[in-house]
């Protein structure tokens, strides 16, 4: 009986010792190992950035009150109540809104990957999430899904599909606005971080197991409630879903952390670093929609933006902001198909 104890006791420890060596702490990747992971990132050097949720609907404006530089910001600018915001959700139909037209307008443009706002800071989901109300199946929209028509759109056309996905949320409840700090800095309901930090791993794996996302693009890693250990825990979490997906340094604390690749917005670095880096401009002046933004850059601005971030060894991440509707702005369609010829005349 004890030999027969014994022999299940070593045994027990044989598999215990199994499952601690093949636990891979991902943030000690060996460097020829992050190289290889990071080779399609390197060659593909420009990509498009998609900013699309309920505010898109309002083009920057609400009751007639336009204040506030970014549209997607909208809530916050015009300090919004969330109940009151919430209501958007009854009218966001952009029934225009069309997947494979955008992915080919990325392709057309020289653009090799994507990555569409699944949830910004407002909370909203672009996706039927099974852990909140507060998404697409909710609204007239219901039995359409984005992300999943903007993956197969991708897909087709040898486009790489990512996700940008906010740590602020403004509808969840487990964050909250302080009086006079702004909506930018959130804070942590006491006792709630937990809850949330669950329901951002929930939604983030049904972003990967559901959509194959390649890209996880963090956002709002400022707030003082989020640590850098906190992202590194959420790093070492994402990467055991699927080891081969690149996840933005926001993830953590942008300063500090620079895995997987740093992301200068709305300027880039002058000289070359050790590290990967990816540029994010927009077309206009907002990331969003917004009605009365024409400030746009020339085709030949765009085109020089890009040769001088590639030249100093980093990526360039190009916005648009799709209107109420779904459409892509005209002049966003012109400017990035004019810097495509641009980029084919170069390669003859």
């Amino acid at each position: 009986m004890k030999k027969k104890n014994l022999i299940a006791f070593m045994l027990l420890l044989v598999v215990a010792s199994g499952y601690a060596q093949s636990k891979v702490n991902y943030l000690e990747e060996s460097e020829a190992d992050f190289s290889k992971r990071m080779q399609w990132f390197t060659d593909a050097k420009y990509g498009m950035f998609v900013h699309f949720g309920l505010y898109s609907q309002l083009g920057g404006i609400y009751k007639g009150n336009d204040e506030g530089r970014y549209a997607e910001w909208i809530q916050g600018n015009q300090n919004i109540p969330s109940d009151e915001y919430a209501k958007l959700i009854d009218t966001w139909d952009p029934k225009d809104f069309d997947a494979d037209e955008i992915v080919k307008l990325a392709k057309a443009s020289g653009m090799k990957y994507l990555v569409i706002t699944t949830k910004h800071h407002e909370g909203f989901c672009l996706w039927d999430s099974e852990y909140t109300d507060f998404d697409i199946a909710n609204t007239p929209m219901k039995g359409r899904d984005l992300v999943q028509e903007l993956a197969d759109a991708c897909k087709k056309e040898g486009i790489v599909f990512g996700t940008y996905y906010s740590i602020t949320d403004w509808h969840q409840g487990a964050q909250y606005i302080e009086e006079g700090k702004g909506w930018g800095m959130t804070l942590m309901h006491e006792g709630r971080k937990q809850e949330y930090v669950t329901y951002m791993k929930n939604q983030i794996k049904e972003l990967i197991e559901k959509y194959d996302s390649n890209i996880i693009w963090f956002d709002a890693d400022w707030v003082d409630w989020w640590t850098l250990e906190d992202g590194k825990a959420l790093y070492q979490y994402i990467r055991e879903l699927k080891p081969s997906i690149i996840i933005n340094n926001r993830v953590a604390k942008r300063k500090i952390f620079k895995k997987d690749f740093g992301t200068p917005e709305q300027f880039h670095l002058e000289d070359k670093v050790d590290y990967y880096w990816e540029a994010c401009y927009t077309l206009n002046d907002s990331w969003g929609f917004k009605i009365k933004d024409t400030d746009w850059k020339t085709p030949e601005v765009v085109y020089e933006k890009l040769k001088d971030i590639n030249g100093k060894g980093g990526n360039f991440l190009l916005n648009i902001g799709p209107d109420g509707d779904g459409n892509v702005p005209e002049e966003s369609a012109k400017i990035l198909i004019e810097v495509g010829k641009m980029l084919a005349k170069e390669e003859k």
